[in-house]
């Protein structure tokens, strides 16, 4: 018979607590897909948690991966090879509609409760309304964008014929974008108002053009899992949720602590030339996308995460009408979830604030 030694109980009690510990501090890792490159003003938030070990607190390791488009980034979270995604609305409201299998997401945290898209020109360009884009080419990063659909919408709405009477152009994102404004190859951008801002800041005069008041409370991006998620780990949405509204909280305290974050994460995104105006024109990025996204037009503060389903529901109704969607029901409900929302802000925001401006 094979013997075996006796373990002293101290040392059982040691390793029961070392497993115990260990245990305690594993972290959850969770993969975050992206449908555009993050930039220093929607970029800021997630570096900051990293610095201050926000999703760490929550017992997150998170990773972002930046896909070509929503088109290319849904289908990784409907087939589980990626926890969440944050792509636009209007290409899961598709898919109920095309006569094909809805996707099996749903959406859990608003990220931009008010739309942030809109068409630039430059401001020595004749074209001043919705109207004039008639005949026009109008940039957008890639094809497969998923707030293509909105921006046809609104061109529609104005009468237009999107492919018929004005072009949508691939052009690529930011600077891409930016030089083929500059140079005519397009003669509008259909970006959002960060990027616009960021052209703007850089010294390139610029007109915008707002879309369709009807479209002003819907949802933009925002964040998506797989049905599956909901049920089989719904404390994984709430801590990430929670971690990503801190974050936001963080660079409203303190924007400049969150641009260089992001700059020290990202290096190859700092501005050469003079540091203190890039500083100061970064900070103020960051500054007007957290107003948008977590203050009301009036400058009242909005329920993080929190989706506005009548105002969902009117722009799908618009979207159909104008002939951008099929006519046909959708279950916004079902694919807008506020389940999750009071999990969100539930953390003393004071106390993080303070904690913000010491960095």
């Amino acid at each position: 018979m094979k013997s075996f030694r006796a373990i002293p109980p101290k040392a059982i009690i040691a390793a029961v607590l070392l497993i115990n510990a260990i245990n305690a501090h594993a972290l959850d890792a969770v993969t975050v897909g992206l449908a555009i490159p993050p930039a220093v003003h929607d970029g800021a938030p997630y570096a900051a948690a990293d610095k201050l070990g926000l999703f760490k607190e929550e017992g997150l390791d998170v990773k972002l991966i930046v896909f070509q488009g929503a088109g290319a980034l849904i289908p990784q979270v409907a087939s589980k090879r990626i926890t969440f995604g944050y792509p636009t609305a209007e290409p899961v409201l598709s898919s109920y509609l095309n006569g094909g299998t809805p996707v099996p997401v749903r959406y859990f945290y608003n990220g931009v409760p008010s739309n942030t898209m809109e068409f630039a020109v430059l401001a020595t360009s004749p074209v001043k309304t919705l109207d004039d884009l008639k005949n026009k080419k109008i940039g957008v990063g890639a094809l497969s964008w998923g707030t293509i659909p909105g921006g046809r919408a609104a061109l529609r709405e104005a009468g237009l014929k999107p492919g018929e009477n004005v072009e949508y152009v691939a052009v690529g994102a930011l600077g891409a974008g930016f030089h083929a404004l500059k140079t005519g190859a397009v003669d509008a951008l259909n970006f959002n108002s960060s990027w616009d801002d960021m052209l703007e800041l850089s010294g390139t005069p610029i007109r915008r053009i707002r879309y369709p008041s009807v479209f002003d409370e819907t949802a933009g991006n925002g964040f998506i899992a797989h049905r599956d998620t909901f049920t089989e780990h719904p404390d994984l949405i709430a801590r990430f949720g929670r971690a990503y509204t801190k974050a936001q909280i963080v660079c409203q305290a303190n924007p400049a602590f969150c641009v260089k974050a992001f700059w020290a994460e990202h290096p190859e995104s700092k501005p050469q030339g003079d540091e203190t105006k890039n500083l100061r024109e970064a900070v103020e990025l960051v500054k007007r996308r957290l107003d948008r996204v977590l203050l009301t037009s009036d400058g009242k503060p909005r329920q993080a995460g929190a989706y506005n389903l009548p105002a969902v529901r009117a722009n799908l109704a618009e979207m159909q009408k104008v002939g951008e969607f099929p006519k046909g029901d959708v279950p916004v409900g079902q694919i807008f979830s506020n389940q999750f929302v009071p999990e969100f802000s539930r953390f003393d925001a004071a106390a993080l604030q303070a904690r913000a401006r010491q960095q």
